[in-house]
């Protein structure tokens, strides 16, 4: 059994870090208005932004470390995930490049986040800060009063009260509530997906991970990573080596989500990894760089790996959070903070201004449109390739006049040809005509993101009859979770009161064909043979969270 090309087995149905560089949504969104966006109670503009996917927070954190450039604008982050571990992670990431740098060193905090980030497993002291912190989150999150106090910049009331619940079962999963690696067994679940996966090809899974990569990733933007570093990821899941190899043996259990599958007749609750397992973390910090000296080549190959980009990208990024890490009580003086070692005060201006993240209720982006707070709130709205289904007119709606769009395209996703790609491309477009934008004038082109505007006297509710009649209805666009009857090996612990699971289950019948196939109707020689339409029942995943 093979798993062939377009598949989309190997995506996973959970996305836990970004398949797009991190990008600044200052330089994304409209001009600053003063007159129509100043907030009534500081004077200072502020930028709306809606984000679908986002998954790792690394939009959020360029944008912030970036807002120097700009002119001051209060941030409000509005993030929408598909499951409550992403929202913890989000949490959880926000809350380590926010910590204390007397309490932990920029480097240390950097090599932290990369860990908990990116590698399936962890080392012994990194296990024990996820720990710690998880513990906390948990004490927190039911305790609103304390949560406000403690990390300002979060908002939860947009949660519903088991979705509350649902996180705090995550944390304490985290924390350690069910002890020893058999709880989450990492390293078995992760060879399972790859036996999975590549089927008869598992001997040669070398040569797979090197055609991949070369003619694939190399071949679309993505020359820095190297073979080394892409081969340990695709065969133990550690994309980041920061120490000796036999350091790394504690389950990460920051990738750990829940499900119900469908096991010997009976529906059962499991918690597993079903996330990506063909393209890695790499892209989101470790192609691109400020310092252009990173991406140097010397005869013909790139001098830096993609691990040192993305060590070298993160921790710049956790330096100049450093600012906005700042208790709150120091940044309150519009006219001064305090200063230096001798008291003097130093100028508001090198205080930025505050931000705010809130989490969205799971499911809600067809009914935001009901709220009057969120119709027409956003300058922005930004979404991810998984999220993709999710744009519609009712979505589009809760943008403003002038507001503008960015998508992330498949670019990255090594399972789908090239064919699929722009399949992809093209439908975003329609998808996005549909709910009201037009391609954005003067746009610098990109084979990453698609970027559109809201022309002021769009209409929403309007569809283009050609463009409505070829978009698929939702059914078609959202993904099945996990294909029946895996494997005993891909089920760990049944999940008693833990995490419930984020979506329902579907049965095989309702829909097991790749989404490409949904978004690319194969014609003449591009269609696609017949095993590459049934995903395989032994697969965990079976396409990508489109």
């Amino acid at each position: 059994m093979t798993t062939p090309a377009g598949s989309g087995t190997g995506f996973g149905s959970v996305s836990w870090w970004g398949l797009s560089p991190a990008v600044d949504l200052q330089a994304e969104s409209p001009p600053v208005d003063p007159d129509s966006q100043a907030d009534t109670e500081h004077g200072t503009p502020e930028l709306n932004v809606l984000l679908l996917g986002s998954v790792d927070g690394r939009h959020l954190l360029r944008t912030l470390t970036r807002a120097a450039l700009w002119p001051r604008r209060r941030f409000r982050f509005y993030v929408l995930e598909n499951n409550m571990e992403a929202v913890a992670r989000h949490m959880l990431i926000f809350s380590l490049a926010l910590e204390d740098p007397e309490k932990m060193g920029l480097q240390e905090r950097s090599e932290t986040f990369l860990e908990v980030w990116g590698n399936a497993l962890l080392r012994p002291s990194v296990a024990a800060f996820v720990r710690t912190q998880a513990g906390r989150l948990a004490r927190l999150v039911p305790e609103p009063d304390r949560l406000a106090e403690q990390l300002p910049w979060l908002s939860l009331g947009a949660l519903k009260f088991r979705e509350r619940d649902a996180l705090e079962a995550v944390f304490r999963f985290w924390a350690g509530g069910e002890k020893g690696p058999e709880a989450f067994p990492m390293s078995r679940l992760w060879d399972s997906r790859l036996r999975h996966y590549l089927g008869s090809r598992y001997d040669a899974r070398r040569g797979v991970s090197d055609w991949d990569l070369h003619m694939k990733l190399h071949d679309r933007g993505a020359r820095v990573i190297h073979t080394s570093e892409f081969r340990r990821w695709r065969d133990t899941g550690v994309a980041f080596e920061l120490r000796d190899a036999s350091a790394y043996h504690v389950p990460n259990r920051t990738l750990a989500s829940g499900r119900l599958l469908s096991h010997r007749g009976e529906r059962v609750a499991a918690r597993g990894y079903w996330g990506d397992i063909v393209t890695g973390p790499f892209v989101a910090f470790g192609i691109e760089a400020d310092d252009e000296t990173l991406l140097k080549t010397s005869n013909g190959q790139p001098i830096k790996t993609a691990g040192e980009i993305t060590q070298h990208n993160v921790t710049e990024l956790f330096r100049e959070m450093a600012a906005w890490g700042r208790p709150r009580a120091t940044q309150g003086d519009p006219a001064q903070v305090q200063g230096g070692a001798d008291g003097s005060p130093e100028p508001a201006a090198s205080v930025p201004e505050s931000f705010t993240v809130h989490f969205l209720s799971l499911g809600s982006a067809q009914t935001l449109h009901h709220k009057s707070c969120y119709k027409g709130r956003f300058q922005l709205l930004y979404v991810a390739c998984g999220m993709v289904h999710l744009l519609s007119p009712e979505l589009g709606a809760c943008v403003a006049p002038g507001g503008r769009l960015i998508v992330e395209l498949a670019q990255f996703l090594v399972d789908l040809r090239q064919e699929q790609l722009q399949g992809f491309s093209t439908r975003v477009g329609e998808l996005a005509q549909a709910a009201g934008f037009a391609p954005q004038p003067g746009a610098r082109r990109s084979q990453t993101f698609a970027r559109f505007y809201k022309a002021g006297d769009s209409a929403p509710s309007h569809k283009d009859p050609a463009v409505g009649s070829g978009t698929p209805p939702p059914e078609v666009l959202a993904p099945p979770l996990e294909a029946t009857n895996p494997s005993p090996e891909d089920l760990t612990q049944p999940l008693e009161g833990g995490i419930p699971p984020s979506e329902p289950l579907k049965r095989p019948s309702e829909s097991q064909a790749s989404l490409l196939e949904a978004l690319v109707p194969p014609t003449g020689s591009q269609t696609p043979k017949p095993e590459s339409l049934t995903v395989s029942p032994e697969t965990n995943s079976p396409i990508p969270n489109f």
